[in-house]
């Protein structure tokens, strides 16, 4: 073989290995490559792997913090009852029963409550209800009187304090003759109570007032309140609460409450029953007088003038049923008088301080009819005070000092001897205007502080 064919064979071979190294490096550089990828997958798989393995710890964190915020939510459950006396009136058997009947109406309100909300929200486990009833214990206990229910005005104030005493979540608070004082009250415990989470539903008892309407409206525009609200139906609904009341749940409790309004159906001359019951019944010499039929004796001289004047018979719209008689002229009439200080201003001759307190509480349980004792007479039909006792002097004085607890609506003008209601306050000392019991006084600020000194008398 000839020099250039080795030649030629070397170059070939040359060649070769050239192609060869060249192959080597771009092997050696593509493994590099993979293995600075596969590193970087690597170091981006434990990143992954931890991050989630983070994300699982914080789930799981988060999870069992809303178990137990969900735990604290469902934890003391309760349903508010917002009432306005206004529109919700307890039943007259109630009122009539004083500090018993606002036991009694504690229990009956609180009984049909449980039920209702058991079987109409039966996933709530024993939740709480409280009871909130906002009213002008002083105006009802007019519109009672006025509405013939009763002649005692004292007896709501005694309701009060029974429905006060029952249970420790119900409450009936005297919001005074405020025109707003009542709704002002319930719509910020209503907004209140509205989000909060662990009130899950809310009973409002209205009243007419046109404020109600638009409290509703602007919970109806959120359906998710919608579902937290029920509404109690006393009194009809007005035109407004009524157009509002398809929205909401409603429901009735006309075993508790009254479902007609108070209507008073004594004109103002017998408004003064109020105050001064005794004027009906004591006539002057030459004065017509009504006289309960249930009271008219039957003896001769009676039926002999109820049968000469039948035709005068009349029937007023109140519990009393009257028959007119002529009285018969007395030989002769002692001038009466009311005691009164150098301001003209009523004094009743009493010392509250002389009377012990357990006492007057032992008194009070009686329920003995004021009229009755104190004046010799009673004329309501079905009182439901006692008449039945004789008492002794001290205990009559001990009623006497009672009755003057309840103000007397004329105050310190009454000019009505025979007055057995209250026209000062009896926790006040002369020339000083606070008392015991402040603001929430049943006596008109000007009733405190009388100069019980007696100058003159008004002769009646």
């Amino acid at each position: 073989m000839t020099a250039p064919a080795f030649f030629e064979r070397y170059k070939q071979l040359a060649s070769i290995d050239q192609d060869k190294n060249i192959l080597i490096e771009e092997l050696l550089r593509r493994v590099t490559e993979l293995e600075s990828a596969f590193q970087q997958e690597k170091l981006d798989h434990e990143r992954e792997t931890r991050f989630n393995r983070d994300i699982q710890i914080h789930e799981i964190e988060l999870m069992q913090q809303i178990a137990r915020i969900k735990a604290i939510m469902d934890r003391e459950p309760f349903i508010v009852v917002l009432l306005d006396g206004a529109g919700i009136v307890f039943r007259d058997e109630f009122l009539l029963k004083g500090e018993e009947g606002g036991r009694i109406a504690v229990r009956k309100l609180s009984s049909a409550l449980e039920s209702y909300v058991t079987s109409h929200f039966p996933s709530l486990e024993l939740p709480k209800i409280i009871t909130k009833m906002y009213v002008n214990l002083k105006g009802l206990s007019e519109t009672c009187v006025r509405g013939g229910i009763t002649t005692d005005p004292s007896l709501i104030g005694e309701f009060a304090r029974g429905f006060n005493s029952s249970h420790p979540l119900f409450d009936l608070v005297d919001v005074g003759a405020g025109m707003d004082s009542a709704h002002d009250k319930i719509g910020e415990a209503f907004k209140l109570n509205l989000f909060n989470c662990h009130c899950h539903q809310i009973f409002l008892g209205c009243s007419d007032d046109s404020a109600y309407s638009r409290l509703l409206e602007d919970a109806a525009g959120d359906i998710d309140l919608i579902g937290r609200v029920s509404l109690i139906e006393g009194t009809p609904f007005s035109k407004d609460l009524d157009a509002c009341k398809a929205s909401f749940r409603v429901t009735q409790f006309p075993e508790i409450f009254r479902n007609t309004k108070l209507t008073p159906i004594w004109g103002p001359w017998k408004a003064v029953v109020a105050s001064n019951p005794r004027s009906l019944l004591t006539p002057s010499p030459t004065q017509h007088t009504a006289v309960p039929l249930s009271r008219t004796s039957t003896n001769t001289s009676t039926n002999d003038a109820s049968t000469s004047l039948s035709s005068l018979s009349v029937r007023h719209p109140s519990p009393w049923d009257f028959r007119v008689v002529r009285s018969k002229p007395a030989v002769s009439v002692q001038p009466r008088t009311v005691e009164r200080n150098r301001y003209g201003q009523r004094v009743d001759r009493l010392d509250f301080k002389s009377v012990p307190r357990d006492e007057m509480s032992r008194i009070k349980k009686l329920k003995l009819c004021n009229l009755y004792y104190l004046l010799g007479e009673c004329a309501v039909d079905n009182c439901q005070h006692d008449h039945s006792r004789k008492l002794t002097k001290s205990e009559l004085l001990t009623l006497t000092a009672i009755a003057r607890l309840t103000p007397c609506r004329f105050g310190l003008e009454c000019d009505d001897p025979d007055c057995t209601y209250g026209h000062r306050c009896p926790h006040t000392e002369p020339g000083k205007k606070d008392c015991y019991w402040g603001s929430s006084c049943r006596f008109d600020p000007s009733a405190h502080g009388i100069d019980t000194n007696i100058v003159k008398l008004t002769k009646v």
